[in-house]
């Protein structure tokens, strides 16, 4: 695709922002049928409102006419009331959807929230494990004990990186370094797949076993948890050039992700599905793939990054061409949705989460953030 067709995305996709936005008039979008796009709301934002927040900061930058900085806020303040709960992940909503109207405009706004659970995860790292646990108020703790991990957990990496630079706080520091180094050692394989999550022993921090609470078995390797790997670690190469270890980390995830995907480059929700290809793909995942890449390219520079800028622009180009409504013209649905998300098919999922064939928010996040990258809407290296 070339650069027209980029921006072309781009303009599709922020009509589907504009029309998303008008529809959260009291919660933020989840999920949304790929039928009609209809969206699925959570009042507060569970752990992907901030995906949304982080569309409206973009389409912000883009347009700031038709998106005015109001509307982040706007939806930035129904996620406030996750800033003193008790979950990892809430790093991920807080990062995109506050730390970066900070990194992008300045706000003040969206500062004070991000450093506020910057704080909170902080103070959740447990020295016993050595890592920060999922927390009660995490998406799985009604089924997990109290020294849970998982590599979704990485999560909170970025935003406490973030905000040890704003505070300059060495303790933040440490923390996201002992969090990073523990999490990717629990849960990166030997081969550089990626199992999901982890029970552990909470006076030891021992391995009590390894299993996965979204993928097809405990020993496959669900998509997404591919995906959280290698976004974070390239992310942690980007933003700490000096620590060689999150380079190492982000090139063999990475490179795993690029040896087994499919060749059409849209990844199936689980590489080790006994139904491939009879099954669901996830974009969701797939735009995480593009957007990591477009990280560690950064990371790498013009020469050694060469091969994931390339590998970025070919996985955008297959998700917009052949997932972006709308896909061919007789396509009444709405302009630019990102079809092809699959939430999960674990049938030990949340009611809220049954969508194997969806738009899923955070997919579409990523998809927008890396048009953003390539038609240089966002400067490389800058989120």
């Amino acid at each position: 695709m070339s650069r027209s067709d980029f921006l072309s995305a781009c303009e599709r996709m922020l009509v589907r922002i504009a029309q998303t936005r008008d529809a959260s008039t009291s919660g933020l979008p989840h999920w949304a049928r790929s039928g009609d796009g209809k969206w699925t709301f959570t009042s507060d934002g569970d752990w992907t409102g901030g995906a949304f927040v982080g569309q409206l900061w973009l389409a912000h930058l883009a347009d700031p006419l038709r998106f005015p900085i109001s509307d982040a806020h706007a939806a930035l303040a129904r996620m406030l009331p996750r800033a003193e709960r008790r979950t990892a992940f809430k790093g991920f909503g807080f990062y995109h959807g506050a730390a970066l109207g900070s990194i992008l405009f300045g706000d003040e706004t969206a500062r004070d929230a991000a450093l506020t659970v910057a704080r909170s995860l902080e103070q959740m790292f447990d020295p016993k494990l050595g890592l920060i646990p999922l927390g009660e108020d995490a998406e799985e703790a009604s089924a997990v004990g109290i020294a849970e991990s998982s590599i979704d957990s990485l999560q909170a990496t970025g935003l406490l990186y973030w905000a040890a630079d704003q505070l300059n706080d060495s303790r933040m520091e440490e923390v996201a370094n002992a969090h990073m180094r523990k999490v990717l050692e629990l849960h990166v394989r030997p081969d550089n797949s990626v199992i999901q999550s982890s029970t552990l022993d909470p006076q030891t921090g021992k391995v009590l076993r390894t299993h996965t609470h979204k993928g097809h078995s405990d020993v496959s390797t669900w998509g997404r948890a591919q995906g959280w790997a290698m976004l974070y670690t390239a992310h942690a190469a980007m933003v700490r050039p000096k620590q060689a270890l999150w380079r190492q980390y982000a090139v063999r995830v990475l490179d795993w992700w690029i040896h087994h995907v499919p060749a059409d480059l849209v990844a199936y929700w689980d590489f080790d599905d006994p139904a491939i290809p009879a099954t669901s793909r996830d974009t969701a995942a797939t735009a995480i793939a593009a957007a990591a890449s477009l990280r560690l390219a950064s990371a790498l520079g013009p020469v050694d990054g060469a091969k994931y800028q390339d590998f970025a622009e070919r996985t955008v180009a297959e998700l917009a061409s052949r997932y972006l409504t709308p896909i061919g013209p007789a396509d009444q649905r709405p302009l630019g949705m990102l079809t092809g998300g699959c939430f999960t098919r674990n049938a030990s999922a949340r009611d809220i989460d049954t969508a194997p064939d969806a738009e899923l928010i955070f997919g579409s996040y990523f998809l927008f953030e890396s048009l953003g990258t390539l038609t240089g809407l966002v400067p490389m290296g800058r989120i």
